[in-house]
């Protein structure tokens, strides 16, 4: 049975693990665009220089799974098509492409490995005394604007979102607030109407917010995840109008129900784009293909949300409680061992991918 995963992010490479554990007679292939695992949830370290979100792909799969550095340009038939001209056949897949980002012309995306590159490289050679601007409110922004400010306070940071935090509780809203203070970020809640590339002092941008006023930034950083690739839609799945790939309660394609759609990419209701959901979606794929070879019924995908976890540079942080569904509770925990516990969280994440030992709580009824 050949087996063929497209994309190696959470969901793709447990998914790629944990049936090369339960199915050992499978041929499984994993196609991604880079020979490394990214960590997204540490790509506000990689910006920033405080740490890294790369491990080579070598290290994170297991001995049983075959890797192949592509791009997949179509899938077809029981075939994926290679943008270089090469072709795999497949008795199953897994589409784990994740999510992109459409960013405002002027600015540099802080939510793919090469953004993060590109923003890295900016930043290391911005001189003190100027600013950096990001974009996007919600935990990715409020991630990347406190772990620059903390790692250079050099430099004046800004964060311009419509809400900062929108997903906490008031109080956890509240405790943000405080710790991009007390780290000197400016908040600026409104929307950005545009930016004028280059077209400041010294060949800053422009930046345009629909209320304020207009200001100039060194760095501009796009923060905000805006869709997802088009893959699925060019290979003729049904998709929703974010475009992602219309599943089956098994998380199967209902065009082709060969092929499983997990992660960013999967059009799972309820769900978040978060490595909290696409773990428990590549894990569940992999059970369900497992159970369908060894004729067993199998389960409806059912996952429930525990937390949210934000850092606020190296030594702050805040948990957030939430409901099975995702609503935020008034309970939060912050300071010092909420970071402590978030780094925890991150690396208990890469184990679990790499070791497909993982399990999660039910979603709600």
């Amino acid at each position: 049975m050949k087996v063929v995963v497209v994309g190696a992010g959470y969901a793709g490479t447990i998914a790629a693990n944990r049936l090369a554990k339960k199915v050992r007679t499978a041929e499984i292939t994993v196609v991604n665009p880079r020979p490394d695992f990214v960590e997204r949830v540490r790509l506000h370290e990689q910006i920033a220089g405080t740490g890294s979100a790369a491990t080579p792909l070598t290290s994170m799969l297991g001995e049983a799974v075959t890797t192949r550095t592509g791009t997949v340009g179509k899938i077809g038939d029981g075939q994926v098509a290679l943008e270089d001209g090469a072709d795999l056949d497949f008795d199953f897949l897994f589409l784990a492409v994740g999510s992109t980002v459409a960013p405002l012309p002027g600015t540099v995306p802080v939510g793919t490995w090469e953004g993060a590159q590109e923003a890295r490289t900016a930043l290391a050679a911005l001189p003190g005394g100027r600013t950096v601007t990001v974009i996007g409110g919600g935990l990715t922004g409020i991630e990347t604007a406190s772990e620059i400010a903390a790692a250079r306070p050099d430099l004046r940071v800004r964060i311009v979102g419509e809400t900062i935090g929108e997903s906490l509780s008031a109080g956890a809203r509240k405790r943000v607030r405080t710790a991009l203070a007390r780290l000197h970020v400016e908040v600026v809640e409104d929307l950005v109407a545009g930016i004028e590339a280059g077209a400041g002092e010294a060949g800053g941008d422009v930046v345009r917010p629909r209320s304020h006023p207009r200001f100039t930034s060194d760095l501009t950083l796009w923060a905000i995840i805006g869709s997802v690739p088009d893959l699925a839609a060019r290979s003729g799945l049904e998709v929703d109008a974010e475009g992602r790939a219309v599943v089956d309660a098994h998380l199967r394609s209902v065009t082709d129900p060969r092929i499983f759609a997990v992660g960013d990419c999967a059009a799972v209701p309820g769900s978040r784009a978060a490595c909290a959901t696409a773990m428990p979606q590549g894990a569940h794929a992999a059970d369900t293909l497992a159970r369908m070879i060894q004729n067993r019924e199998p389960k409806p995908y059912s996952m429930g949300y525990i937390g949210q976890a934000v850092s606020l540079g190296r030594r702050d942080g805040l948990l957030q409680a939430v409901r099975t569904d995702d609503t935020a509770r008034h309970i939060y925990f912050a300071g010092r061992a909420s970071a402590a516990i978030k780094e925890r969280v991150c690396r208990y994440a890469k184990f679990s991918t790499r070791t497909a030992a993982y399990a999660w709580l039910r979603g709600p009824k």
